[in-house]
């Protein structure tokens, strides 16, 4: 599993009935875009640090190339 900040961690309930959950990913501690990563869930707005499991998976959007910054 891979992401980069601005893409989108899912995780599907565990139980019947039970909600698929999402978050945007804030941050990435790895340059190869491993976990772990601090996400602020939708739902809640509460930002955590995740390991993500089997039942996760990352939906990836394209990212802009920011300008470089002129000093």
């Amino acid at each position: 599993m891979y992401a980069a900040v601005g893409d989108r961690l899912v995780v599907r309930g565990h139980n019947v009935g039970e909600p698929v959950r999402d978050a945007e990913i804030l941050e990435v501690h790895h340059e190869d875009g491993s976990p772990p990563y601090v996400v602020r869930w939708s739902d809640t707005g509460h930002e955590a640090l995740v390991f993500p499991g089997s039942d996760a998976f990352v939906e990836h959007f394209e990212h802009e190339a920011r300008p470089h910054e002129h000093r």
